[in-house]
């Protein structure tokens, strides 16, 4: 295709928390006075699974139905997170630096995308020091819904001047991440395992084509090999 714009997610997919997502839900949901091994706790830990690259503050409200219960639980759940970024434990997704370098080397554009809050999301930013590595970041406040909605990727469609959606690829890892590029009429949806996605629930969502990690991205797209010189050091 003749990319112009990939969005890709974030956790999962362009970085690597190892259960900090899931973790930082259950500090949130407790928080909101939920207690492990109850009904309404596993409830909860189902609801959570199931709308995994979501926008947190909708899935708290989903929960809890309750404006001043969602925002205490998005609250925890945002400084859960952030602590754990701080602690060192969340972390580029192997291969993600030098795919989006070399997306950019290629003439494309990189928006990632997220459901977290904008302050979270720029934290981890900040903390992997990749402002520098794209070309704009995205959370649901943004763009006025999170996902499965299109708003996220039709605004960076926007910002950026992509001159159609068919030159734009979205790829993350929940069946969220593959109906939101479905919705917005991206040329190319492409779902990954690296994180919370499993390959039938990909593929259900409409996934064009489900990889293991972003690494095979630049492969499906027919992209160039990049010198390594040419990669930015992250260290």
């Amino acid at each position: 295709m003749d990319l112009e714009l990939a969005c890709l997610d974030m956790a999962g997919t362009t970085i690597r928390d190892d259960g900090v997502v899931s973790d930082a839900f259950r500090e949130a949901i407790a928080s909101a006075g939920l207690r492990p091994n109850t009904t309404d706790w596993e409830t909860a830990q189902r609801v959570v699974t199931a709308t995994m690259g979501q926008s947190k503050i909708s899935v708290f409200r989903q929960l809890f139905h309750d404006e001043a219960l969602a925002q205490t639980a998005n609250r925890a759940f945002e400084c859960s997170y952030r602590a754990r970024v701080d602690a060192g434990l969340v972390e580029a997704m192997p291969g993600a630096v030098e795919v989006m370098a070399q997306l950019r080397d290629c003439g494309a554009q990189v928006c990632l995308t997220t459901g977290f809050a904008s302050t979270t999301r720029d934290v981890i930013l900040d903390r992997l020091g990749w402002h520098g590595l794209i070309d704009l970041a995205l959370s649901p406040a943004d763009a006025g819904r999170g996902r499965p909605a299109p708003d996220m990727i039709l605004l960076a469609a926007l910002r950026l001047q992509v001159s159609r959606m068919a030159a734009v690829a979205v790829v993350g890892d929940t069946a969220s991440d593959i109906e939101s590029g479905h919705r917005a009429g991206a040329g190319l949806v492409v779902g990954v395992t690296s994180g919370s996605g499993a390959p039938h629930a990909l593929e259900a969502a409409g996934a064009d084509i489900v990889l293991a990690d972003i690494t095979g991205l630049p492969d499906l797209l027919g992209l160039p090999a990049q010198p390594t010189a040419a990669l930015p050091d992250r260290r």
